[in-house]
């Protein structure tokens, strides 16, 4: 793996910590929390109270995955992250099956989920427009505006992540200290389910929360264009998710305060799962609608910069390392950016979007996208027996513990995944095992890309 350090000298550093802890919660703040507190609502058979412990599950197994890719990140701070991290603690077919997926499936998925969400956003505002197309439009404009450099990329998710904040917040204020409801918030098993049921329904809620929490992994893949990184990685990897943590649980505590139950429970099965927006109505009127709406694009139009900016440093260097098409592992002579990475990204996103609905692209990305997380995760263990000696600016508190609970709960998850849903699971497990036989078939013999 030497040989990607000698051939990546070309990336600029450009990301200082406010914007590390912007690209990161602008990845992550994207549509999930606008209308997944409706469905985990659902899952614990409408109990605030076991809603509010599945958002905070969900971000506390996130802070924990993200401490250990603090540990990781600040002790080899190179482009590409997971990729890097699972070539050197496992072997190089395990980090070229994560890209393998993440180019076909779950990094293209993902910015086509978003996208759509994006254009199915502007759409409920009563803009006749044709969703795909629209979708399909932010994925080519921002594709072009992190082509030109990471300084552009990194400037439009400032802008967009302080814009989707602020009006989050305003919501959530207004809610704990204005609103009159008195939400039931206790944890008594809902009518007919035992302690086993009890498990199973806040398992399964906190699967769904965990997809509003997707992302925490992707500062890492700019690693080598992080000031200080050995600091500021660390640094904006955890402030971001707890801050994420803390709104998430409190602008939905927040709407529990402005909705009365039976409202809630009127609204979700009617099915108007945005409950945001009928909190904004309660406190602003017309104005809160528009504002929530407007939101909710500035959210996802942010999530979607941010993961076309982050993904395609793992295609740059699992490219340069020698292990896939060499023309992805080259920086653009004037722009300092993985242009063709950007540009392959780009089509197979698009393609997503022309053939996949919203659900279907979310339901693919999510298992594969926790199983690469659990063996990552779980490298720091074996970082530490095979690379004792390495220096780690940043070190997991207490790490057994820490990651053997991330570990579990990843692993916990991935199974909720796999019994709810085997076909999808199955589909979504077949694309890396393909990578694994391509590896072995094309892309074994290691022929670095010179810089």
């Amino acid at each position: 793996m030497s040989d990607q350090v000698q051939t990546a000298p070309g990336f600029k550093k450009e990301i200082g910590l406010f914007s590390g802890i912007n690209i990161l919660a602008g990845i992550i703040i994207g549509s999930g929390i606008f209308y997944l507190g409706s469905y985990i609502l659902l899952n614990v058979h409408m109990s605030m109270g076991y809603a509010l412990l599945a958002w905070t599950i969900g971000g506390v197994v996130s802070l924990l995955g993200g401490l250990c890719f603090a540990e990781l990140g600040a002790m080899n701070p190179r482009a590409g992250g997971m990729y890097v991290y699972l070539s050197e603690a496992y072997h190089p077919v395990v980090g070229f099956a994560n890209e393998w997926t993440g180019i076909f499936l779950s990094g293209a998925g993902s910015n086509a989920g978003v996208a759509v969400a994006f254009a199915t956003a502007i759409y409920t505002l009563g803009v006749d427009i044709n969703i795909k197309l629209v979708a399909a439009i932010a994925i080519v404009v921002l594709s072009a505006v992190n082509y030109a450099g990471v300084k552009f990329g990194t400037i439009v998710q400032n802008i967009f992540t302080v814009s989707k904040v602020i009006p989050l917040v305003l919501i959530l204020a207004w809610g704990i200290f204005g609103g009159t409801q008195s939400p039931d918030l206790s944890l008594t098993p809902p009518e007919g389910v035992d302690f086993r049921g009890v498990i199973t329904m806040v398992s399964l809620a906190v699967v769904l929360s965990f997809w509003a929490y997707e992302g925490w992994t992707n500062l890492n893949t700019v690693a080598e264009e992080i000031k200080n990184p050995q600091k500021n990685l660390p640094r904006a990897i955890i402030i971001a998710l707890s801050s994420i943590t803390v709104i998430y649980v409190a602008f939905n505590f927040a709407i529990y305060r402005i909705l009365p139950a039976g409202d809630v429970r009127s609204f979700i099965n009617g099915g108007q799962m945005y409950l945001g927006t009928e909190a904004a109505g309660v406190i602003f009127g017309r104005a809160g609608f528009i504002l929530v709406a407007v939101t909710m694009m500035i959210s996802m139009f942010g999530s979607l910069n941010g993961c076309i900016l982050a993904f395609p440093r793992s295609y740059y260097a699992v490219s340069a390392d020698g292990h896939f098409i060499p023309a992805l592992g080259r920086l653009h002579p004037k722009f300092h950016t993985p242009h063709m990475a950007i540009i392959v990204q780009c089509v197979f996103s698009i393609i997503l979007v022309m053939l996949r609905n919203l659900g279907q692209i979310t339901a693919l990305v999510t298992f594969a996208s926790l199983l690469f997380k659990m063996i990552a995760v779980f490298s720091v263990l074996i970082y530490r027996k095979k690379q004792p000696g390495t220096a780690r600016p940043y070190r997991v508190p207490i790490a057994y513990v820490t990651v053997s609970i991330a570990t579990i709960s990843l692993l916990a998850l991935l199974l909720n995944v796999l019994t709810g849903d085997p076909t999808t699971s199955i589909i979504g497990l077949a694309v890396p095992i393909s990578g694994v036989i391509a590896f072995f078939l094309f892309f074994n013999k290691k022929k670095p890309v010179s810089a």
